[in-house]
């Protein structure tokens, strides 16, 4: 083999290269310092070979040494990503035939070409593995399929009055942070709890400077208003002293110090402070309601349980810190059904925390391959020592039993919602007579007031249910559309999707049967549009236009009559037997209600979309749209006339006398709110 197989994201080195370390991934990325390159020549692999034989071809080339390998299919997909402490000696297992399940027999089979790296130790090797299989999504390797990063709670730093905001993403913003939590809905509630146990702020940093008088908050008793220092300086750090107590597990303290002040107040009949400081305790004590159990011999841990049966698995991660827990989600990651529970476990962990903090301690259902590695692999990431444990008694081994059990619970509602999604798919197809069980269906719908702020929605459906990580929306652009034009939305819409997907995937064979383990199609079965004929036959008309007719079914559903639900008419491709007029379902037919709830799901995320750009288009600020105007001299009008509308009423002295605001800029801010720029 001769020449570099092109891949996504990038990478690594293959024997047919030479040592151009632009290629290898960055170390921030994977966690380790860069491998090291340097290993016996592959560069005389004859063509022609495949399988079996192309790998003990490259075996009598590797060095003795740690690295991470990746299998090659013809067409240049990666099959699978694996790492190991001698590449000659693990390479060399897949030639010679051992121990291989169907599994890897069929991986085996398919290699067509491989590439190596050779790292300095066997945790290097570890951690890139890790990083590559997250990038690459190999076909045979456990992938982790929701990497979402999780919300954290901010309490801001280096200003007069520190905010509370939700975080996600790279923590480079000064401050201190807390969780992480399970879930942004867990963070919502959180933050609102304690808003009105420490009335810490909320607002960006341009609001609460260009403040003149206190916001809603403040009046309805959730922020102190340290904007116009309704509050001193000193007593609002102290409130942002107690908030980070609080959640850094020192709330027992907070309390009692809340508590105190309150019979003070009580005492001293100040009533009024004195219920202020009740609502606040009550505040806290809901935030500690929404906990859970929180142990008391468990300060700062990740607890892992899994449960696998019938081919599927489901881990089952609690996340507690400052001895609080912070909630729990369940992953159900991709995985050969002939894997242990071990395994699929083990391969979860090294890719769960590749870009995610990693606690002090991890607790374990069970012990998993080079458990010892991993841990020492996590403390070298994170600059502190990782312990991970299997406890067999005590508090921990209790909370790996309640993880365990939650673990199961989900796996079993899993299979259900898998089960019934896979025997309403098989009914859609054959209700509408495709020639196959759709694997991607995706729903449209429209949403605007008398076509102001219209918005298209995509929502998508698969084998197992709703993918929100492919939902799309549209927002309308088309400046030849008269408002409140469906089929001109609609036309937008379906042109602005299906020539991008053209341009980035290229036109479907569905002569091709894909199989199961291919992944989540890019290309939709079936497109159900939320309208009748007339929509129907403007949608088909893009599809016939971009040449995609024979490749996507669109299925038309209109409301009933007087829109009532159940009522619903259909209109498929085709005349007969569906005929212009369509054709209705039975009441409570299962297939009816799997539309309706798809249907519902499109209107509900275009609704929500709409309103959200609608909410953005309210509180936009007219200052916001003059080139030039940044938050600096926007701070300066607004200090200078009070609001925007005086700034759009001054005249070009008044605006020269700002400070910051030069003629030259005075003349676009005032050209800008006067069309024929008259004085």
């Amino acid at each position: 083999m001769s020449g570099r197989v092109p891949t996504d994201g990038g990478i690594l080195y293959d024997g047919n290269a030479g040592d151009d370390e632009d290629d290898l991934p960055d170390a921030a990325d994977s966690g380790a310092p860069a491998p090291i390159l340097d290993w016996a020549e592959t560069s005389a692999i004859p063509d022609g070979l495949r399988g079996a034989e192309l790998i003990q071809a490259f075996v009598k080339r590797l060095p003795n040494s740690p690295g991470v390998y990746r299998m090659f299919n013809e067409a240049g997909d990666v099959l699978y990503v694996g790492k190991a402490r001698n590449l000659k000696k693990r390479v060399s297992n897949y030639a010679q035939g051992r121990v291989h399940s169907n599994r890897l027999t069929k991986m085996v089979r398919e290699t067509a070409n491989m590439e190596f790296v050779t790292t300095r130790t066997e945790i290097e090797a570890l951690l890139l593995e890790a990083n590559l299989i997250k990038r690459l999504r190999p076909r045979f390797n456990v992938l982790l399929r929701d990497d979402k990063s999780f919300p954290y709670i901010l309490v801001t730093g280096e200003t007069r009055a520190p905010a509370l905001y939700k975080h996600r993403g790279a923590r480079s913003r000064k401050g201190d942070y807390f969780g992480p939590f399970a879930s942004a809905g867990a963070v919502g509630r959180t933050i609102n709890s304690l808003q009105r146990a420490f009335l810490l702020r909320t607002c960006t940093d341009s609001v609460f400077e260009s403040r003149t008088r206190p916001c809603l908050l403040h009046q309805i008793k959730r922020c102190a208003a340290p904007c116009t220092h309704e509050i001193s300086d000193a007593d609002y750090a102290e409130l942002v002293r107690e908030a980070k107590d609080f959640l850094s597990g020192k709330s027992q303290a907070v309390k009692a110090t809340i508590a105190s002040a309150m019979s003070e107040a009580s005492e001293n009949l100040d009533f009024e402070r004195a219920a202020l400081y009740r609502d606040r305790l009550a505040a806290l004590s809901h935030v500690q309601s929404h906990q859970g159990i929180n142990p008391s011999g468990v300060e700062e841990a990740d607890v892992f349980a899994i449960h696998h049966e019938g081919g599927v698995s489901c881990i089952q991660v609690f996340f507690f810190r400052t001895g609080q827990n912070w909630g729990n989600r369940a992953y159900f990651p991709k995985a050969d059904p002939t894997l242990t529970s071990a395994e699929v476990l083990s391969a979860f962990l090294a890719q769960f925390y590749d870009d995610k903090p990693c606690p002090r301690q991890i607790l374990l259902c069970e012990t998993v391959e080079e458990q010892a590695l991993l841990s020492e692999a996590l403390s070298e990431k994170s600059g502190y020592k990782v312990a991970i444990l299997v406890p067999q008694r005590g508090e921990k081994k209790d909370l790996v039993d309640h993880a365990v059990a939650n673990a199961r619970e989900a796996h079993g509602r899993k299979l259900a919602e898998t089960a019934s999604q896979s025997r309403l798919l098989e009914g859609f197809a054959t209700t509408f007579k495709l020639e196959r069980v759709p694997r991607r269906i995706e729903i449209y719908d429209n949403s605007h007031i008398m076509g102001t702020n219209a918005v298209g929605g995509m929502v998508v459906a698969g084998p197992e249910g709703f993918v929100k990580s492919q939902y799309r929306k549209f927002n309308i652009k088309s400046t030849d559309i008269t408002p409140g034009d469906d089929f001109g939305m609609m036309k937008e819409v379906m042109t602005r999707r299906f020539s991008r997907l053209l341009k980035e995937e290229g036109k479907p064979d569905r002569s091709v049967e894909i199989g199961e383990d291919a992944g989540f199609p890019t290309w939709p079965d079936v497109i159900l549009i939320d309208g009748g004929q007339g929509q129907m036959t403007a949608v088909r008309a893009i599809l016939r236009e971009l040449d995609i007719e024979d490749c996507v079914t669109a299925i038309g559903v209109a409301k009933g009559v007087d829109r009532e639900a159940g009522r619903e008419r259909f209109f498929p491709p085709g005349a007969p037997p569906a005929g212009r007029d369509g054709f209705t379902l039975p009441p409570r037919d299962p297939v009816l209600y799997f539309i309706q709830r798809m249907r519902d799901e499109a209107h509900r995320f275009a609704i929500g979309s709409h309103r959200a750009r609608r909410k953005k288009e309210m509180v936009r600020n007219p200052l916001d749209e003059i080139g030039g105007i940044g938050p600096t001299r926007k701070r300066a009008l607004l200090h200078h006339f009070g609001t925007a509308k005086a700034v759009s009423r001054a005249g070009l002295t008044d605006l020269v006398a700002v400070e910051g605001i030069s003629e030259a800029v005075a003349r676009m801010i005032y050209d800008h709110f006067h069309e024929d720029g008259a004085k």
